[in-house]
């Protein structure tokens, strides 16, 4: 199951939020079987902020309001861009791969905040945390712009404890194709045959294989 990005309902009570109130009052019970059996439940930008609200991330339990939120990026607005990104392989079947990523970020609300940082680092500690933004030496890194929004942490993007429900702010689905790169004629054959959100996609479909 993916909620992709968007603007859900013109996002005028907050990003992400009413869809995130239908889900958890009309689907939660159906959400968790899913996820209990075996799903997989994938947000993206919005859809990152849609699991969030509706609590599936970052506990994974939507009986229970969740302790996260995706609060106004640091610099005060929108953010397009493109932005890399470190995998921390383990725990999802989407980030079975430790090579970094370039992708595309857009979005106003992406700094990911819990209401105890020190929970915030016990996320980390647990592996939770499985996409980073990264500075040019490939570090994880606080500094905007290579970190869009301001996440503690440098959090790009987080899972449940099983890892089957991931959320992040990035876009794997923009860049599939080499040819999607804004930089693809001078990149050339280092970009590889393929893009690189095509890798989040992929470990989905092994996991389920």
């Amino acid at each position: 199951l993916t909620i992709p990005g968007g603007f859900s309902y013109g996002d005028d009570l907050g990003a992400g939020r009413i869809l995130g109130t239908h889900l958890a009052r009309g689907l939660g019970d159906a959400l968790r079987r899913f996820h209990d059996r075996g799903g997989l439940i994938l947000g993206v930008c919005n859809g990152f902020q849609v699991l969030v609200r509706c609590g599936l991330l970052p506990g994974g339990d939507t009986k229970d309001p969740s302790p996260a939120t995706l609060a106004h990026n640091v610099s005060g607005r929108f953010e397009a861009r493109w932005v890399t990104l470190l995998p921390r392989p383990g725990i999802s079947p989407f980030v079975s791969f430790s090579e970094p990523l370039d992708l595309p970020v857009a979005h106003g609300e992406g700094r990911f905040l819990l209401a105890d940082p020190q929970a915030l680092q016990a996320l980390d500690d647990a592996g939770r945390i499985v996409l980073k933004y990264a500075d040019a030496d490939g570090r994880p890194t606080q500094e905007y712009p290579a970190n869009p929004n301001g996440s503690p942490l440098a959090a790009a993007g987080v899972c449940d404890p099983t890892g089957r429900i991931f959320g992040l702010m990035p876009h794997p689905e923009r860049f599939v194709s080499p040819l999607h790169h804004p930089r693809w004629t001078r990149l050339g054959d280092k970009l590889g045959r393929e893009g690189h959100g095509l890798k989040v996609f992929k470990g989905a479909v092994a996991a389920l294989s």
